[in-house]
C-alpha cells in the first residue's frame, strides 16, 4: 500500500473513523487528505532548547483529532478554520525555508492526521538539504501504529500528556479514550527513546497542562510519569491554562497550589523545565487571522508561506 491511500480507510488517529478522505470526505480531524497549513515561520516561545538563536521553524496543520473545549488554536483546529492548502513540493519547499531562515529545529505542529504527506514531504525536504532536527508536538492522542510509520523521521517528540483521567479527559479533551490512549503511546516511545537529550535534540519531552481543578490529577501523573517515565524522557510542567474566548469561571491556580506541584516535582526528581505562575498568559492565545498570529518578537513568518497565501 502506498503511503497516499491510507487516507482512503482512514485510521491514522485513535478515532479510526475510516472515512475515504481521498475522496474528499473529511475525518473527525476535520480534513480531507489535502494538506492544510495555518502558519509557518520562526517561534522564540518553545522551551529554549528547541529555539536557539533564531527560533524554532514551526509548521502549524489544520484539524485535529482531538476536539479540546478550551483550544487555544480553536481557529484552525477546527473543520473549515483558517489555513492554506499546499501540495507536498510546497511543504517541503516550507521545511527548507525554515533552515534557510536560522531555524533551530523543524517543528510539526499536529501532524498526525497528515502522516504520509509529511513523510513524503520529508523525503523531498532531504533530497533538497533539509538536515533539521525534527520536533513532533503532538496532542498525545496517537496511535501507535500510525507513530510507527513517522517515528524513523524524527528526532525529538513534544508531547502532550493531558491526563490519565477519563473524566478529566472528556470534560477537557473531547475524548474520554484519550485516557487509555496515551499509555501506550509513552509506552512505545520509552522503547524507542530510552534516553532524552536536549543538547543533541534527541528524545521525548513530555509538556503536561494543569487543568483548572485537577490538580490532584496533576499529582497522580506526576506519580506514574516518575514512576515509569523518569529515567527516559523531561518533563515540560505547564500551568498557563486560558480559555480562548471566554472564562466559564475557572479558579486559576492558587499559589499553594502551584508550589506543591513544584514540591513534587522536587521530591520525585523529575528533570525538565516548570513555567512560572502569571506569564502574560493571555498574550499566548494566538489570531491565525494575522500574518503573524503571536505576540510582536515572538515570532516571524517565512516569507515563502506568505507568498502562497
Amino acid at each position: 500500500m502506498g503511503q497516499e491511500e491510507l487516507y482512503a480507510n482512514c485510521t491514522l488517529c485513535p478515532n479510526n473513523c475510516r472515512v475515504d478522505r481521498l475522496s474528499g470526505r473529511r475525518g473527525v480531524c476535520g480534513e480531507t487528505s489535502e494538506i492544510r497549513i495555518a502558519w509557518a515561520g520562526l517561534h522564540r516561545g518553545e522551551e529554549p532548547p528547541l529555539v536557539g538563536d533564531r527560533g524554532s521553524g514551526m509548521v502549524f496543520f489544520c484539524g485535529c483529532p482531538l476536539h479540546c473545549a478550551y483550544c487555544q488554536n480553536y481557529q484552525i483546529s477546527t473543520a473549515g478554520g483558517a489555513g492554506i492548502t499546499v501540495d507536498e513540493e510546497e511543504l517541503a519547499c516550507i521545511f527548507t525555508g525554515l533552515q534557510e531562515m536560522g531555524a533551530r529545529t523543524l517543528n510539526l505542529v499536529t501532524g498526525t492526521h497528515y502522516v504520509p504527506s509529511v513523510i513524503n514531504a520529508l523525503e523531498i525536504g532531504r533530497k533538497k538539504g533539509l538536515t533539521l532536527p525534527v520536533v513532533w508536538n503532538s496532542s498525545g492522542y496517537e496511535s501507535v501504529d500510525t507513530l510507527r510509520l513517522i517515528d524513523p523521521y524524527i528526532d525529538l517528540y513534544l508531547l502532550d500528556a493531558k491526563t490519565l483521567c477519563r473524566d478529566t479527559a472528556s470534560r477537557f479533551c473531547g475524548r474520554e479514550g484519550y485516557a487509555d490512549a496515551i499509555i501506550p503511546v509513552l509506552s512505545f516511545l520509552k522503547r524507542r527513546h530510552p534516553a532524552t537529550d536536549m543538547d543533541r535534540l534527541k528524545g521525548v519531552l513530555v509538556r503536561h497542562l494543569v487543568f483548572p481543578g485537577t490538580e490532584r490529577q496533576t499529582e497522580d501523573f506526576l506519580k506514574y510519569f516518575a514512576e515509569n517515565f523518569r529515567e527516559n524522557f523531561l518533563l515540560s510542567l505547564m500551568v498557563q491554562f486560558v480559555p480562548p474566548l471566554e472564562n466559564p469561571g475557572f479558579e486559576p491556580l492558587s499559589k499553594e497550589a502551584y508550589s506543591r506541584l513544584l514540591d513534587a516535582v522536587d521530591v520525585l526528581g523529575l528533570d525538565g523545565f516548570v513555567q512560572e505562575q502569571g506569564e502574560n498568559e493571555i498574550l499566548w492565545i494566538p489570531d491565525f487571522n494575522r500574518d503573524n498570529p503571536f505576540p510582536e518578537g515572538f515570532a516571524e513568518p517565512l516569507p515563502y508561506f506568505l507568498d502562497l497565501k
